[in-house]
Order: structure tokens, then sequence, then C-alpha cells
């Protein structure tokens, strides 16, 4: 009796932990597109083809060092406003595409804080998510981003996100490039059961970082199957529609074991 009246309790307190995280329940067919570095191509290709779809998508923008200035590599920040005109979301990415890992917890605020005055100065709503530059972090980054009110935080990892049991701040994506169709395609079956894909997406393409390039013709043919398989895809500010980040953060205890790597 005992035993049964504990196994009660314990599925009654997971319950109730699920009841404070989520707003309402997480849809299968859920994705989340992200776009790294602020490459010239998101403006000229990725934006258009989003537009075509009608699907929504977060911009991680920063000045990428040390050839941001050329615009045949990097958006200019007039482009940058144009995106959030099209109402697609500006995120922060640092200043620099620092590796914050390594940085104080004044040289975090200052490359946060570069971000957040641009957007000021063009009119673009303050940034409230973020991405780890290389997917360096440390405990004290999230300690960093909880102190600055920042919402969600992109990691790496190769795997879906369960906001349930993933930090807010440690949120697991793939990386796109041009050699792995078949392990991105084979992702969007893990938006199922409560869990969520969120895509790591750089230049389309990238020409300064070849490594990380995704070609267009690859990249409207994941927009066409997201499209004809009835996928929802989303920017991340939209993830507040369902989960409650600042009671997940109470809830749930940052693992920084899992992989969150690639």
């Amino acid at each position: 009796m005992k035993k049964s009246i504990f196994i009660l309790y314990a599925f009654s307190a997971i319950f109730a932990s699920q009841a404070q995280i989520l707003k309402k329940p997480i849809p299968d067919k859920l994705v989340v597109l992200t776009f790294d570095d602020a490459p010239a191509s998101q403006y000229a290709v990725v934006a258009p083809l989003l537009d075509k779809y009608g699907f929504g998508a977060t911009f991680f923008v920063c000045e990428f060092q040390p050839n941001y200035a050329d615009s045949s590599l990097y958006m200019n920040w007039r482009q940058i406003q144009e995106l959030d005109k099209m109402g697609f979301e500006i995120a922060n990415h640092t200043h620099t595409h620092a590796n914050v890992s390594k940085l104080t917890q004044e040289e975090f605020h200052e490359q946060l804080s570069y971000i957040e005055e641009k957007c000021d100065s063009l009119g673009i709503a303050k940034p409230g998510n973020f991405a780890y530059p290389g997917y360096g972090l440390n405990a004290q980054a999230i300690e960093f981003l909880q102190e600055k009110d920042y919402v969600f935080a992109r990691a790496g990892g190769r795997r879906a996100y369960d906001p349930l049991s993933d930090y807010p701040y440690l949120i697991p994506s793939w990386a796109t490039d041009e050699t792995n169709k078949a392990e991105i395609i084979a992702s969007f079956a893990q938006a199922k059961n409560g869990k969520i894909v969120v895509l790591t997406i750089h230049g389309v393409p990238d020409i300064e970082h070849p490594w990380v390039n995704t070609p267009p013709e690859l990249f409207e043919e994941y927009l066409a199957y997201l499209s004809s398989n009835d996928f929802k895809v989303i920017p991340m500010r939209d993830l507040e529609d369902y989960i409650d980040a600042e009671k997940a953060r109470r809830l749930i205890t940052p693992d920084f074991d899992r992989k969150l790597s690639n």
C-alpha cells in the first residue's frame, strides 16, 4: 500500500512539474529554424525563401570578425533591420562572435549590450534569445544570461529539444551543412511526443565558412519537405507560447554532461 502511494505521489509530482513548465501541449511536427553569424546570403537568399513558404525564423546576429564590413560576406544593419520588418526574430550572437566560455562577466555584458544597443537604435525589439558562438558555453555563461533576463539560449548537440528535461539556456540543435542531408531529414521525425527539432543554419551559401555551407537548392529542399509534410515552423521567440522558461529554469537543473556540442 505504501509503495502504491509513493508511486502515485511520484507521478503526481511529475505531472505537476509538466503543468508548470508547459503552458500548452507541444504539438508534433514543431520545428524552430535559427540562422547564425549574419552572412549576406541570409538577406539575399534565406529571407525570400522563408517568405515564400510562410515560415518564421530567428536570426542570431553578430559582426563577425575580421571581415564583417565586407557586404559581399555579411549583412549590414539596414538589412538586418529589413529582416525585422519582415517579421523575423533578431536575436543575440554577441558583438564579435566571441567564445563566451572565455569571457568575464563584464566582457560578456559588453558583447551582449552592443547588439542590444544596435537593435534599439534601429527600432528593433531588444533581443530576448541567445545562441552560443561556436557552441562555447559553461555554467558561468548561464548565470550571465539569467542576469541579463534572456529567455532561451541555443547550443548544439544533434538531438531534439525536450522542454521538460533540457534547461532553457541549453537548447540542443542540429547544424546543417552540404554533407548531412540524410541526418537533417531524419531529424524531423524526432519532432513528436513533446520534443521540438531546432536547426542551426549558417550561410545559404556560406562563402567565408564553407564547412557550414548549406547550398540554396538543399535549403529549399528542406523548406519544401517541411511544407509538404505539414510541419509548423517558428522562430525561437514563439517557444514562449508553449513553454514557461522562467519556471523551467527553476525546476530543471542544467546538465552539461548531455551531448551539447557538434
